[in-house]
């Protein structure tokens, strides 16, 4: 049996909601023809029995994931664990002869992408990066766009984006809300919207200088409970959820937390939350691109402004998810010229998730013969690049002072 026709055997570590749903049950719905499980592990034995059922498969199931490696022996590892332990995952695969998909943001500190970085050089294995957004209709429009040359170079963006209080409060109840987990929302949030700039530009950062601020959540809430399920203030608090009114999230989360203690409903104002709410930051890019990059998580709408200024004109992107009127099922470019006519491009929603973007991505890495004529498909370096972006952007906030994103790539020099 030719390569082409061989299925890929893929195994799963982490199984909580992007684990068993895009990475297990929707991608075998959408790409089983040509990839099947050959494993799947989680550190929590209910979790992990739910999700092997969800997926509809009855591969086996580890504790362990060094021991799904050795036992399965796969072509590929799809790493959605905590983000701070992607880089344990992604260099045990790569040393143990196994490709890797891993999930965003690739991992959490500068040390650990150059760990990743080197594994992959010294194993020749390749490492993927769930970069969705790269491949939905509306980014895949603004880059055909931007490389017609419309508005000639381009020399600023803005790009603001915007949490509602739903989603944005969401990464308040869970481990993201802590720095050491997730590094902050400039690295696990962010991350999507620096790698779509670097791939937009072709180029990469040069220097950041960034603000940080917890003004909402955390210690700034006027009261806290144990967590939403048991909260005393449930009854004036705008934030609390009932977790069982989500059949998905109850079923692999709720009775599961007795294993680990790990709740999806966690009060959004925990005093020990240490990331910001509120940011913004100033990029500039190798190429002389200068960036204006905000992101706010407690808004009431839902989605991103983003434009880009140019030496003809400039083009300016209408994104649509929740607002606070009833708004079209479709994305519009404007392309405005300095002298000349302006165009419209309107982009429909795609089915599927981030508007179609996660089936497309599953078809670019699983579909035979699939090719990539604008570059969409990101690797370590790409992830490498978005992460060192939030990492430096977390650091200027700290000092008051721009950061150098390329020095981080280097390792640290002994005294």
């Amino acid at each position: 049996m030719n390569e082409h026709a061989r299925k890929r055997r893929v195994a799963l570590v982490g199984t909580g909601h992007r684990g068993a749903g895009t990475w297990g049950r929707e991608l075998l719905a959408n790409c089983g023809q040509w990839v099947e499980f050959v494993g799947l592990s989680d550190r929590n034995s209910m979790r992990l029995e739910r999700a092997r059922a969800a997926i509809g498969t009855a591969v086996p199931i580890f504790a362990d994931p060094h021991a799904m490696l050795s036992a399965t022996k796969p072509d590929m590892l799809i790493v959605c664990t905590r983000d701070d332990t992607h880089a344990e995952m992604i260099v045990a695969a790569l040393e143990a002869g196994v490709d890797v998909l891993t999930e965003k943001p690739m991992t959490t500190t500068a040390e650990m992408c150059r760990r990743i970085l080197e594994a992959e050089r010294r194993t020749g294995r390749r490492v993927d990066v769930g970069f969705n957004y790269r491949f939905s209709p509306t980014a895949k429009a603004i880059k055909k766009v931007l490389l017609s040359g419309a508005i000639g170079e381009i020399v600023s963006v803005d790009f603001h984006w915007y949490l509602d209080v739903q989603h944005g409060a969401d990464y308040f109840r869970r481990w993201h809300a802590f720095l050491a987990h997730s590094g902050s929302l400039f690295v696990h949030k962010a991350t999507h919207h620096f790698d779509l700039l670097n791939w937009y530009l072709a180029s990469d950062p040069q220097e950041v200088f960034a603000r940080g601020a917890l003004r909402r959540y955390g210690r700034a809430g006027q009261f806290r409970g144990p967590r939403c399920k048991i909260c005393p203030h449930a009854s004036v608090c705008d934030f609390h959820i009932d977790i069982g009114r989500d059949p998905w999230l109850d079923m692999l989360y709720e009775e599961p937390s007795r294993e680990d203690g790990y709740f999806r409903d966690a009060c959004v104002f925990r005093e020990e939350i240490d990331i910001f709410d509120t940011m913004s930051a100033a990029i500039l890019y190798e190429n002389g691109v200068q960036v204006s990059y905000s992101l706010n998580t407690f808004m009431p709408i839902e989605g991103h402004h983003l434009a880009f200024n140019g030496t003809k004109g400039r083009i300016e992107i209408r994104q649509y998810e929740r607002q606070a009127w009833e708004m079209p099922d479709e994305d519009e470019i404007l392309v405005m010229r300095n002298f000349g006519a302006a165009e419209r491009i309107h982009i429909p929603h795609q089915p599927g998730g981030h508007f179609g973007g996660d089936l497309a991505l599953q078809n670019m890495l699983f579909a035979p013969g699939a090719t990539d004529p604008l570059g969409q498909r990101a690797g370590a370096r790409a992830g490498a690049i978005s992460v060192l972006t939030g990492v430096a952007a977390v650091e200027s906030a700290r000092i008051g002072q721009p950061v150098q994103v390329k020095p981080m790539l280097d390792e640290p020099k002994s005294i």
